[in-house]
């Protein structure tokens, strides 16, 4: 089976995400998307990310009724900091009959280059990226790893939506119903 993985906080997951999952699951040659929940960002301050497990529930009450998107919780039993080279390499020695892609934003490949080992992922691994505004022309766009989709392009981030919510504005459509149930039933990002 051929797997895409897209890591991200997910703090909270919203359409945006769930729109590039669903886009790669069904409009590339991937059988599944796994969604990542990644603790913590090595590239990324701390400030404002909540508990965990929260983050990860959330995912799954998001694709709860989905037949090709997946919530892994691989990253927060791996060694902190996470490294995206060091998850590939465990899923692949403990999953060896599937094909692993990394899927990101052309934001994230213009900056591939400071990532850990990643002549490694280059070499290893296909990577499939969805657009991001202002990152168009990313260098390693031409590598032969990387493929360029024409993912719908989504300018939602989880930053603000946790801004409107501290604000009392109202986040419905930008985040699945079951999620923003889940927000307000634990009273997250006031």
């Amino acid at each position: 089976m051929k797997i895409g993985l897209l890591f991200g906080s997910f703090n909270p997951i919203h359409i945006g995400h769930l729109i590039i999952a669903n886009y790669m699951a069904n409009h590339t040659d991937l059988d599944k998307v796994w969604l990542v929940v990644t603790p913590q960002n090595p590239f990324k301050k701390y400030g404002g990310l909540i508990n965990t497990y929260d983050r990860l529930e959330m995912a799954r009450l998001a694709t709860d009724n989905s037949d090709n998107l997946e919530v892994s919780d691989v990253e927060i039993k791996l060694p902190q900091p996470s490294y995206t080279i060091d998850t590939l390499t465990h899923l692949t020695a403990q999953y060896p009959q599937h094909e692993f892609v990394l899927i990101m934003g052309s934001d994230n490949l213009a900056g591939l280059h400071k990532w850990k080992n990643y002549k490694l992922i280059l070499r290893d691994y296909k990577v499939f990226v969805y657009p991001r505004p202002g990152y168009e022309n990313a260098e390693l766009a031409s590598h032969p790893s990387v493929t360029i989709t024409m993912t719908p392009l989504m300018e939602l981030s989880a930053t603000f939506i946790r801004q409107s919510i501290a604000d009392k504005k109202n986040v419905q459509y930008f985040v699945p119903d079951a999620v923003l149930k889940f927000i307000e039933s634990k009273n997250l990002y006031r």
